[in-house]
């Protein structure tokens, strides 16, 4: 993984001691070497050159397609998670290189924090996929063109959760987890709107499971209705950057609407 670079990556301050940094991971497709190998005598076939004229040579339009390895959708889904752990600490890094901080990370125990100066740190990147993973591997596109997307926030005054998430909610998964009282205001608006707020929903649900270490059931089953109509102000504005408060945590709730995170801190 020592070729993993980022790219378009993005720092913000949310508050006095409190920042994130987003990136997208990118990598050099996988070389299928040997049979780049096997290929080379073609390329350079002596019968070539002696039976052709300078003319002829200089007017050739020359073309070789690199073979990429054939993966599996297993083998696709592992290599991308080794990416993303690879990728959220580089991005950490960056991060800290940016504050101009001298630091390193201890991820022992939960919350994860920083060695030196204590900060929490929390960490999200894009799932892998089955359905993504499948449709591009059909298409036979090499494995840097995925989705992989990388977050990080850290916050010397408590712990912070982050959640980035591409894809929608499935109301299935929604009328499973979430609060009868979430349930019964969502019901009541439009399937596109709806849609909006249940993935909402979702990645503050999740970026309050990594704050107070909820396991997974109990934190999607926790209620948020209170939410709701601040989400709906939020999704219609559509701003770059949207924080409101909760209450009821005394946490704050960062809606970056256009890169599909959301940060509680």
């Amino acid at each position: 993984m020592s070729s993993l670079k980022l790219r378009d990556i993005d720092y913000q301050q949310l508050d006095a001691t409190t920042w994130y940094a987003s990136a997208q991971i990118i990598m050099p497709s996988i070389l299928n070497y040997p049979v780049l190998l096997s290929d080379l005598p073609l390329l350079f076939n002596p019968n070539l050159f002696l039976s052709t004229s300078v003319e002829e040579l200089r007017h050739m339009q020359w073309q070789y397609r690199i073979p990429t390895v054939s993966l599996s959708t297993r083998e696709i889904a592992h290599l991308q998670r080794q990416q993303q752990r690879t990728g959220v600490r580089l991005l950490l890094q960056s991060l800290l290189n940016k504050l101009e901080m001298i630091d390193i990370l201890d991820d022992a125990s939960f919350p994860y924090r920083l060695a030196n100066s204590q900060y929490y740190v929390c960490f999200s990147h894009t799932g892998a996929h089955n359905k993504v993973i499948s449709n591009q591997h059909k298409k036979n596109k090499p494995f840097d063109y995925l989705d992989n997307k990388v977050a990080v926030v850290i916050s010397a005054h408590r712990p912070v959760g982050i959640d980035i998430e591409i894809n929608p909610v499935k109301w299935l998964v929604a009328q499973r987890f979430y609060h009868a009282n979430e349930m019964s205001i969502l019901q009541t608006l439009p399937p596109m709107q709806r849609n909006i707020i249940a993935k909402l929903l979702w990645q503050i649900k999740e970026s309050f499971i990594k704050v107070f270490q909820y396991k997974l059931a109990q934190g999607l089953g926790k209620d948020y209705s209170h939410l709701i109509a601040d989400l709906i102000k939020g999704a219609t504005r559509k701003s770059p950057l949207l924080a409101i408060n909760d209450n009821e945590s005394n946490y704050r709730i960062a809606l970056l609407y256009f890169q599909q995170i959301v940060i509680v801190y």
